[in-house]
């Protein structure tokens, strides 16, 4: 990989020793894969790392005073819900080599797509007497690196919310409603909310052990899943200016729509589907039933 060129000096890439991200799971720690299969929005990710840091030699070898404060800092971004944030700061003014444990637990509902985590040693604070060469603005990269983590469950792939429908304008007995709101140019995850009637239990408690399903669960799961795909997929047939050749952006509603019709009608155009729809709703409705596979649980 060819390593950016900065206007400063920076330190060799081995004056950081990064140990590799591991995933933390109810019997203790995993190698982090590259995807996880069973990720819904309920399941948080919980990582940790450890790192060695030679203060020294990077002071050294950047021209920094040796009491120049250092900062090793991790921040997360989510693809899928065009949400980051900061996980970890960690101040470094010591001398000679400081081990850093990062552990970082990240909300399942922000995230999304694909999860990165940027790690980073950094200046902690201006200097207005550093060397001509030498970084001087906090903030300054002098070490970096990046992993990544698909998150790709079988759950409906949005976010949720459990309330009570009684305290709405919903309908008080219905189980569950799928929110669309904005134009297909907006951001998937600002667009779409799953919103669960906390009263009707056998619901509320599927999505509570969506990562561990019991069978009920997983039936309840594919109702709630082949129902958001029929919305999903008349809302976008409702839009005209949802067609094969539309050029979306990454990560808005349109997109993600665009991909969900590739998953259930492969190879059919949106211009048939569209039109079996208006000419055959009930047909269409099985065809959509066919599509989800609808209750085929293992």
């Amino acid at each position: 990989m060819t390593r950016r060129v900065l206007p400063y000096r920076t330190p060799t890439e081995d004056v950081v020793t990064p140990g590799p991200w591991r995933l933390v799971v109810e019997d203790g720690e995993v190698a982090l894969p590259e995807a996880l299969p069973d990720w819904d929005y309920q399941m948080d990710v919980h990582v940790r790392r450890v790192l060695r840091v030679d203060l020294d030699r990077v002071r050294q070898q950047t021209g920094l005073a040796a009491n120049t404060a250092l900062m090793l800092s991790v921040v997360w971004t989510a693809t899928g819900s065009n949400l980051s944030g900061p996980a970890r700061h960690v101040r470094l003014s010591e001398s000679g080599t400081s081990t850093v444990e990062v552990d970082v637990r990240l909300r399942g509902a922000d995230l999304g797509g694909l999860l990165l985590l940027d790690t980073a040693l950094v200046l902690a604070e201006r200097l207005n007497d550093a060397r001509a060469s030498s970084p001087r603005r906090a903030g300054s990269v002098l070490w970096s690196d990046r992993e990544s983590l698909r998150l790709q469950g079988d759950a409906p792939q949005f976010p949720m919310a459990v309330i009570d429908f009684a305290r709405t304008s919903f309908p008080e007995h219905a189980a569950w409603h799928l929110q669309i709101s904005g134009g297909l140019e907006s951001a998937t995850m600002g667009a779409l909310l799953l919103l669960v009637n906390e009263q009707n239990t056998v619901t509320a408690t599927a999505f509570q052990n969506a990562g561990k399903p019991r069978p009920v669960d997983r039936i309840v799961l594919s109702a709630v899943y082949a129902d958001a795909a029929r919305v999903m997929v008349e809302h976008a047939l409702a839009h005209d200016e949802f067609v094969e050749d539309a050029d979306f952006p990454d990560g808005s509603l349109g997109a993600t729509l665009l991909s969900l019709f590739d998953q259930l009608f492969p190879g059919q155009s949106i211009t048939d589907i569209r039109l079996r729809h208006r000419q055959s709703p009930a047909l269409f409705s099985s065809d959509l039933q066919a599509a989800v596979k609808i209750f085929e649980v293992s």
